[in-house]
């Protein structure tokens, strides 16, 4: 029912969030370079002039010469937004700009929020009709009914692209996926069961159509609103109610749900008691999507009928309603095959293939990121929001619906390469990190924040406990601590646990400790008392040794060289490892992962291949296939030069090894990343570009990893130190609260382990 989740924040995290950065949530980006005045007088005058004239000609070349066919129109006017109600069109354009950012994370849909600041249907209508040459598809969002009806059947008449309101039909897609399971668990046919809907709302309608038309009687079917059974000749019941009205001798919900097979309610919370839970059929289907509470809980129902299956709009109960599995792939499917329409067959369609999918196999890394082994059952009947698979499954499914039915424009040849351009669309990389965010909340972990004092860090340890991925534990002057927490507009600032090495109850027990690891190694007593005291990232490195805390971030304050000298006092490496440091940068449909940045500064031919597995298995629990190349100013030997016997040693002992992944070098970066000179080396045994890049030596890696940082911005993260006995980041001291508390949260979640 609903994209939201259980994810606890405060409102100042919340506004902080989208005014940070830059404000708002999407910006502008030119798909073609605009460096030179031949690219600008490409781009637009004289140039333009050559595609105006061709879209005169044939409007259809609209789609190949703008990007009209990858764009859809997020549409409002704020008269119900999210459960809110009517706020205006203004104060849902925080909403519409999410939305936008919704297609293009789960199916590079490029899309733009507009808000129309009129309630008048008829105006609204007139307003979007005469966009229609700007967007390839029109999804309607949070506008009230009987309204939202009158404007979306009016649209869908007129306009020869794609218009759905997704807060009826996504909402009546994925309960119709859940249903179609449901119903398959317990050996139901929707032509015999018996459905009771409350709430006569745009979803509650849309749901009720959606069933309908896949097979379930109508006469089998009562809607209820807040007076209760809509039935023939009942007063006050409009157009759109009044086309589910049953003959029936039943008036109230108490009795409609007597005998029932199933419930699909999107109401209001408590609506549905447990005695009406007691009352229905065996084996009772639940789908309770009232929003942000259900009219009642798994755990209500399931203790009056354990063997219900039940579903909600929530992400902390199984089988989640959520709108996300639908919308962005459903518009995907009908823009690329240029779809005049979306259908109730392409619904029908999504519904199906969303299904299907619950029922098969879950892959390993979904499973491992929402913490359970997802199985087709009672408690899983609805695949997880992230499941990778959903982009090429849904999209194809609706555009072969929109082919089979007459309304595609230009079908699809080949599905199988269609299949996977689908998955080349996107980063498996902003998956699996979506996926590790949700698994640290799943288990969350004491993270020490060693430079508390530090604002930076402090939001970010702020946003770490309100977002819910753990516990921070501060270390830092407690009155300055405490004060900055409340100048940060923290309530509830008490709360915070924050550690002070000057008076920490903790050092005798911390000197003991290290000063057992550094007798020999020239350090007296006095010695180790005095950095315990005075070194915070000695002292917070000590709070993780001795198990205070589960994980660690540094850096803010220090040079990655000095945080990590200090840090080697009491952190060690994993035994037979070598610590090093890699950089990830994150394009739209690719990342590269850089090793080692931090660290070693003339790796040796055995530390190269170590580090190139390592990099190679991180690569591989974020999504990827590793394509390893040993980078050099060489390639295969030209230029030759003398410190290339490190780089050879390592691809001989890969050799040896037989890694288990596909690897190169030397080479310089242009052949180990554009396919064109690659191509000049048929001998190459990389079967595409490079995605980990093993660099030489420290004094490139850390140039290229910083230039990439400065030239790219956000687009890179890291350095994720890698080999440590314990989780142990060391931030750079350029990095924003964002890049704080992500680096904490792969702490937290072992990811770089």
């Amino acid at each position: 029912m609903s994209e939201e989740s259980n994810v606890r924040f405060t409102e100042r995290e919340a506004l902080f969030y989208h005014n940070t950065i830059r404000p708002g949530k999407i910006e502008i980006i030119a798909s073609k370079p605009m460096a030179t005045q031949r690219d600008l007088s490409l781009a637009y005058s004289p140039g333009v002039a050559v595609p105006v004239r061709a879209i005169a000609d044939d409007p259809a070349t609209a789609y190949d010469y703008t990007a009209k066919g990858n764009l859809v129109a997020v549409i409002s006017n704020g008269t119900a937004i999210l459960g809110m109600g009517n706020l205006g069109a203004l104060a849902s354009k925080p909403v519409m700009e999410g939305k936008a950012v919704l297609f293009k994370r789960f199916a590079d849909v490029d899309s733009i929020d507009i808000e129309l600041a009129t309630e008048d249907p008829q105006a609204f209508i007139e307003a979007v009709a005469l966009m229609e040459p700007s967007f390839g598809g029109i999804n309607l969002e949070d506008i009230k009914a009987p309204e939202c009806f009158i404007i979306e059947q009016a649209l869908k008449e007129r306009l020869k692209i794609p218009v759905m309101h997704d807060d009826q039909h996504g909402t009546a897609i994925i309960s119709a996926a859940g249903l179609l399971n449901a119903c398959y668990l317990t050996g139901r046919k929707l032509d015999e069961v018996k459905v009771v809907v409350n709430g006569a709302g745009a979803a509650a309608i849309a749901c009720t159509a959606l069933i309908k038309a896949m097979g379930v009687r109508h006469e089998n079917v009562i809607m209820c609103d807040t007076k209760g059974v809509i039935y023939p000749g009942r007063e006050n019941v409009d157009q759109f109610k009044s086309a589910h009205a049953v003959m029936t001798d039943k008036r109230t919900l108490a009795e409609a749900m007597v005998g029932a097979d199933i419930f699909l309610g999107l109401s209001v919370k408590g609506a549905v008691t447990q005695d009406m839970v007691r009352s229905m059929a065996p084996q009772p289907i639940i789908f309770a999507m009232a929003n942000p509470d259900p009219e009642i809980t798994p755990p209500e129902a399931k203790a009056v009928r354990p063997d219900a299956i039940v579903a909600t709009g929530r992400s902390d109960y199984p089988n989640q309603v959520n709108n996300v599995l639908g919308f962005p792939f459903i518009f995907r499917g009908a823009l690329d095959v240029r779809a005049t329409a979306i259908n109730e067959e392409m619904k029908i369609a999504a519904a199906s293939a969303i299904a299907e999918l619950a029922r098969e196999p879950v892959p390993e890394e979904v499973a491992a990121a929402y913490g359970q082994n997802h199985t087709f059952g009672l408690d899983y009947i609805i695949p997880a929001p992230f499941d990778p698979r959903l982009m090429e499954v849904v999209s194809s499914a609706v555009a072969r619906a929109a082919m089979e039915t007459g309304v595609a424009q230009k079908p699809i040849e080949d599905f199988a390469a269609y299949r996977t351009s689908l998955k080349a669309r996107l980063n498996p990389t902003t998956a699996v990190l979506t996926r590790v965010f949700e698994q640290a909340r799943e288990n969350p972990k004491r993270v020490v924040f060693a430079e508390a004092e530090n604002e930076v860090v402090l939001r970010a340890a702020i946003q770490f406990k309100d977002f819910g991925y753990g516990t921070p534990v501060l270390v830092g002057r407690t009155q300055p601590v405490l004060d900055k927490l409340n100048e940060l507009g923290v309530a509830d600032a008490d709360s915070y646990e924050i550690h002070n090495s000057a008076v920490s109850p903790l050092v005798p027990e911390m000197v003991a400790y290290l000063y057992e690891q550094l007798q020999r190694r020239g350090f007296l007593e006095r010695d180790v008392r005095r950095m315990v005291n005075q070194d915070r990232n000695v002292f917070a490195s000590l709070l993780v040794a001795l198990g205070h805390g589960d994980a660690l971030i540094t850096g803010m304050t220090r040079t990655f060289a000095q945080s990590m000298k200090e840090v080697r006092q009491v952190l060690h490496p994993k035994p037979g490892h070598l610590p090093f440091g890699i950089h990830l940068m994150v394009a739209k449909n690719y990342t590269v992962f850089l090793a080692d940045t931090t660290v070693n500064e003339r790796p040796s031919a055995e530390d190269l291949a170590h580090i190139a597995i390592e990099t190679a298995a991180v690569a591989k629990r974020m999504g990827h296939e590793p394509r390893v190349a040993f980078l050099s100013y060489s390639t295969f030997g030209n230029p030759s030069g003398k410190w290339l016997d490190n780089i050879r040693g390592a691809v001989s002992i890969l050799d040896e090894k037989n890694p288990g992944f596909e690897y190169e070098g030397e080479m310089a970066p242009d052949a180990a990343l554009n396919p064109k000179v690659m191509a000049n080396y048929p001998f190459c045994r990389l079967s595409g570009p490079a995605n980990v890049l093993i660099m030489p030596g420290l004094q490139s890696a850390n140039i290229s990893a910083k230039l990439l940082r400065e030239l790219a911005g956000n687009a890179v993260i890291g350095p994720m130190l890698i080999g440590m006995e314990k989780p142990v980041q060391v931030a750079p001291m350029t990095a924003i609260a964002p890049d704080i508390l992500t680096l904490a949260v792969l702490a937290a979640a072992g990811i770089a382990g």
